[in-house]
């Protein structure tokens, strides 16, 4: 029997079912005059550091393209975000390049109940500062590799994703090439997901499911070997533009965890299961798939889960947690969604303030926003912390009367 999953890119990012999606649409398409488009913001990080950021074109010639056979190669498009130097002159970087937005506003937003032109999506900035030199007080920096969920895109991640660098990690943010819905390239390249096949039936659902976590896997040990060449000094990338300065010398891969959202969550479990390089995993809210589900972890594991969701009521959960034998914490963030660990958390309630968003609660929730991204940086931040760095915490097991959004799951 197939693994319990969440609907796939149909679905985008979460909750509808593929049944859904032309109600959703078909509202969407009706409830949107010609009002200016919304715009839209994300929260700056909490910590220390400022952040930078650089994209990288990377391209693996040893082995075809799983996805797309006919192709010799495989590419994919990384972002490193990392601590960086005070000052100016280097520009914020935008949530997604241009190309990408406008491809996500056609088609990936009113997916979600947004008509496409309803909101500002180019115009959304990170607070990371496009190759500003890396901190050098910072030292050498812990990585985590960041992995979103099936059909989502990278950027997706962005708050968490900030929020680490800004306390000292280097994370690494990778698209899966004709898997997500849009992956811009140099150049403004769109590379567009494959099409779904039309009778998604449970048993064509896993099979695909199953295929894009083997692509994935293969994509991140070529990218923990990039980072290898990248710390020995060795450029991974296609680019000639220089790299930010001090970022070769700032990646410290013998201190490397991995971080993943749905589908994304399920890879990072199996990438510690099969990987040495990789020292813990974090998985926000993704059923496993893959061996990992059965043989569980030696590694430090951290589950976090949405809803009523629990480690008996999800099969590969339960098969997991009692196969493992390394450290291992579960939350539940009461009241949230699939979505809520996402950047839809914070982004979807703009917009329902000012436009009807079908469905946005089942999306995200009806967990406060901003307490549920504090939530998830802090029990995120604070597991590497405790795994990758050697800070000790009790967060993870007894959150406290500060958080009653977080419920320990044993």
């Amino acid at each position: 029997m197939p693994p319990t999953m969440p609907p796939t890119r149909r679905a985008l990012l979460g909750t509808l079912g593929v049944a859904a999606l032309a109600t959703v649409a078909a509202a969407a398409a009706g409830g949107h005059g010609a009002a200016a488009p919304v715009p839209l913001c994300l929260p700056a990080p909490t910590g220390p550091w400022p952040v930078g950021t650089v994209a990288l074109h990377l391209v693996d010639d040893s082995r075809p393209d799983p996805l797309l056979p006919a192709k010799p190669y495989r590419e994919l498009m990384a972002g490193l975000w990392y601590p960086a130097e005070p000052g100016a002159g280097h520009p914020t970087a935008p949530w997604l390049p241009p190309a990408a937005a406008a491809d996500w506003d056609a088609h990936s937003a009113p997916a979600l109940g947004v008509p496409a032109g309803a909101a500002d999506w180019r115009g959304i900035r990170t607070h990371a500062r496009t190759g500003a030199p890396v901190a050098r007080r910072a030292g050498r920096l812990p990585v985590v590799l960041f992995s979103p969920g099936d059909g989502g895109s990278r950027a997706l991640g962005t708050t968490l994703v900030e929020e680490l660098a800004s306390r000292g990690h280097l994370v690494v943010t990778l698209d899966s090439t004709y898997e997500a819905e849009q992956v811009e390239f140099p150049g403004g390249r769109v590379e567009r997901a494959l099409p779904l096949p039309d009778d998604l039936t449970p048993e064509v659902v896993a099979a695909l499911l199953a295929g894009h976590s083997r692509a994935r896997l293969a994509d991140a040990r070529f990218v923990l070997g990039a980072l290898d060449r990248l710390a020995r000094g060795d450029r991974p990338d296609t680019g000639t533009d220089p790299l930010p300065d001090g970022l070769a010398e700032a990646a410290d891969p013998a201190r490397t965890g991995v971080l993943g959202q749905s589908l994304g969550g399920s890879v990072a479990a199996q990438l510690a299961h099969d990987e040495p390089r990789v020292r813990a995993a974090a998985d926000l809210d993704g059923a496993l798939l893959g061996p990992v589900a059965d043989s569980g972890l030696a590694k430090p594991f951290l589950l976090m889960a949405s809803g009523t969701k629990t480690l008996r009521t999800e099969p590969s959960w339960a098969s997991c947690w009692a196969a493992s034998t390394g450290p291992r914490h579960a939350l539940r963030l009461r009241n949230a969604a699939h979505g809520s660990y996402t950047d839809l958390q914070v982004l979807l309630p703009q917009l329902v303030r000012r436009l009807p968003v079908p469905d946005a609660a089942g999306l995200i929730g009806t967990v406060d926003p901003r307490r549920s991204l504090a939530a998830q940086r802090t029990a995120v931040a604070a597991f590497f912390a405790r795994y990758l760095t050697g800070r000790p915490t009790g967060f993870l097991d007894r959150p406290g009367d500060d958080w009653p959004e977080l419920e320990v799951l044993r």
